[in-house]
């Protein structure tokens, strides 16, 4: 009876990609994808630009993928052009302003009272988030909100832990002030705020 074959691991099919197997690649963006979405999103915060900016850091990897040498994780690397290219698509849209279309419409459906409170709390952190530079968002976004390391932070943005650090005490520091006033106990009960639904952020 033949053993059945073992998965190939990410770095297998990097390198089986690098080799010309044509069904590789597709395999790694099978298996990514949907995490890598979430980090464009919640990066750019526009979901055409976050679609823009995914396909953008795919092609860049497949582009890119003989390079790899192993020297950190195959969805460490995936994060670092992810992130790259948000960051790109962000300073293009920095240099040609554009008025956003409102959220709601008049055909939108009623929701629960509860519902409608926490849709409005998590409006209100993501307009923050706007606030913030995008040298401080993408840090926050990936230590706060997908729970990396500050070194792993570092080595996706190509920068100093030390300069991680820094730009996520002030990005936290200015996401404090602008929702400063959800610290405030409604009448409903207390509602959450950025620092303690996320906390501090691993350091």
């Amino acid at each position: 009876m033949t053993a059945p074959t073992a998965e190939p691991t990410d770095a297998d099919l990097i390198k089986a990609h690098a080799a010309g197997d044509p069904h590789a690649f597709n395999e790694l963006v099978r298996r990514h994808r949907d995490r890598m979405w979430a980090v464009a999103l919640r990066t750019v915060r526009d979901p055409e630009e976050a679609a823009d900016a995914l396909q953008d850091a795919f092609i860049s990897a497949f582009r890119a993928a003989s390079n790899f040498r192993a020297e950190s994780q195959v969805t460490t690397w995936l994060h670092r052009i992810v992130v790259n290219a948000c960051l790109d698509r962000i300073r293009r849209r920095q240099a040609r302003p554009t008025v956003p279309l409102p959220e709601q419409g008049h055909q939108e459906p009623a929701v629960p009272r509860d519902s409608m409170a926490e849709r409005e709390t998590r409006l209100v952190i993501k307009e923050a988030l706007d606030e913030l530079p995008e040298d401080q968002r993408a840090p926050i976004v990936l230590v706060d909100v997908e729970g990396y390391s500050v070194s792993e932070t570092a080595e996706m943005l190509g920068i100093a832990e030390g300069t991680v650090k820094s730009r996520c005490a002030r990005g936290r520091s200015k996401l404090a002030k602008l929702l400063g006033h959800l610290r405030n106990p409604a009448e409903e009960g207390d509602v959450p705020t950025y620092e303690s639904k996320h906390g501090e952020g691993r350091r």
